[in-house]
């Protein structure tokens, strides 16, 4: 097992790393440098920094979890994701770049009007707000049982450290700076991945191809599951997957301010493309080293961990060797930061813009960069409190709520983009917020009373889909009978 000086090594090196790409490319870096990168992003440097920050720090540890439960069915969720990046690559960017978008849900302005506008921007602000805490307490709480506890530091500090030096090296550069940093933690995910399956399977004393073997005819390489009434029905999963990556990619400013930063429309979608096939051998890698784990695990009669997410991090940094725990903390942190960096740039770009209305002509440069900065500061803060808020809860099972919670809120953007996409109707703008509220609140009763309510069905990531329906519903109950002249919006 690694001791307090190694672990606390590793950490102060790596982010010194992050911090020397962060001075080299926010160098001269004004406001659109910050928001969009001035759109001179390289394409394929976007596409494989973006595998870093769709592979969070939850997902680093939670989808080899999975595998002990699941198998390999989160695959069809995968692959559901792929036939979601040609929508986003072929209907919404093209949409974006003709528009000529610094926040996508402006599209909702020129398209409902001014309270669907704000009220687009805000559900993505509440669900990042409450996703990317989520996300970074749970990392922000490995690094603080495996290294600060031995260090007598609290928890409070150990999360302001951390949202401090996010803060610090993305408050110049953004987006731009974003960018690089993203390619750099995804080299280092994936390197770590690779390493851990390579030791594990010298510890087993097999080869990689012995060791495939093992797995795939293993109980965990069941990726298609037939039961309709399970949440993981590979239907169901496939749907759900394709509608994920909709509407937490291409309706997720975070997600696309990174695409937007590319040169032209071209290159946003070779981007795109590229990455979606990308993630899809990524991804069954990160559930082939599930499976690594659970065999090695009953092989060596380690104890599978209650929550099995914690797996991962046990045989890492309990069971093998020094350099593996090593690996293991570069790669957690590698996760942890595209968490954080993306989420803080992307809320202060979605506020200042959609809120404050930066972009307005009357601002002046100056003006807009103390507001930006302002901004920035500001959501380090809010996502700290929240950070500390979840640790004094320290309840996983309420933590899992309020993360499906923060998932809920997407789907009132689905319906919304969906009805001005396919829909040529306006609506009574100013009931859109009822719409936003009421789907998810009965989407939320629907699944927690499902089983006594559809005799045994149990709903899985397609409540994303029924939720963005039922805010499509809602749109057309309150639209107007004259059909929109604003078709230049579409």
């Amino acid at each position: 097992m690694l001791n307090t000086s190694v672990i606390l090594s590793v950490f102060v090196v790596y982010t010194a790393f992050i911090f020397l790409v962060t001075y080299i490319t926010s160098r001269k870096a004004n406001n659109e440098s910050y928001f969009i990168g001035n759109r001179r992003s390289l394409w394929y440097v976007v596409a494989y920094g973006m595998i870093g920050a769709s592979l969070s720090g939850v997902t680093f540890m939670s989808v080899p979890g999975w595998v002990g439960e699941t198998g390999f069915s989160y695959f069809m969720v995968v692959v559901g994701y792929w036939l979601g990046y040609l929508v986003i690559s072929f209907v919404l960017l093209p949409l974006y770049y003709r528009l000529n978008l610094t926040s996508i849900y402006s599209y909702l302005g020129g398209r409902f009007g001014f309270t669907s506008y704000k009220s687009g921007s805000l559900l993505f602000i509440i669900s990042r707000l409450l996703g990317a805490s989520l996300r970074m307490f749970l990392v922000v709480n490995v690094l603080q049982i495996f290294l600060f506890n031995g260090l007598g530091v609290p928890f409070f500090l150990t999360a302001t450290i951390f949202i401090l030096l996010v803060l610090l090296y993305t408050f110049q550069g953004g987006i731009k700076t974003i960018v690089w940093t993203d390619t750099l933690q995804t080299t280092f995910m994936l390197i770590a991945v690779v390493m851990t399956i390579v030791m594990i399977s010298d510890r087993m004393g097999v080869g990689l191809g012995e060791l495939f073997k093992r797995v795939m005819a293993s109980e965990y390489s069941n990726i298609i599951i037939t039961d309709f009434s399970a949440r993981n029905h590979w239907l169901k999963q496939l749907l759900s997957g394709a509608f994920i990556t909709i509407t937490m990619t291409g309706l997720d400013q975070e997600m696309m301010q990174k695409n937007l930063s590319c040169r032209n429309l071209r290159d946003a979608q070779k981007n795109m493309l590229s990455f979606s096939v990308v993630l899809v051998f990524v991804n069954m890698i990160f559930l082939f080293l599930g499976a690594t784990l659970f065999l090695y695990a009953n092989e060596a009669g380690i104890e599978i961990p209650v929550l099995k997410d914690d797996l991962f991090a046990t045989i890492s940094l309990q069971y093998l060797s020094p350099l593996a725990g090593i690996v293991f903390l570069v790669g957690l942190i590698s996760a942890a930061y595209p968490s954080a960096d993306g989420a803080i740039t992307s809320l202060t770009t979605s506020f200042s813009i959609d809120i404050l209305g930066i972009n307005d002509k009357l601002w002046s440069e100056s003006r807009k960069k103390k507001t930006r900065l302002m901004v920035h500061f500001g959501f380090a803060i809010v996502l700290l409190l929240l950070i500390g808020m979840f640790s004094i809860i320290n309840d996983r099972s309420v933590i899992d709520k309020l993360f499906t919670i923060a998932g809920y809120t997407y789907g009132p953007l689905l319906g919304l983009f969906a009805f001005g996409l396919f829909s040529k109707k306006e609506i009574k703008d100013k009931f859109v917020p009822v719409i936003a509220l009421v789907s998810p609140v009965i989407c939320y009763t629907i699944s927690s009373q499902s089983e006594v309510l559809f005799n045994g069905y149990k709903f899985g990531f397609e409540l994303l889909i029924l939720n963005g329906l039922l805010t499509y519903t809602g749109l057309w109950i309150i639209r107007k009978r004259q059909i929109s002249t604003n078709k230049q919006q579409f």
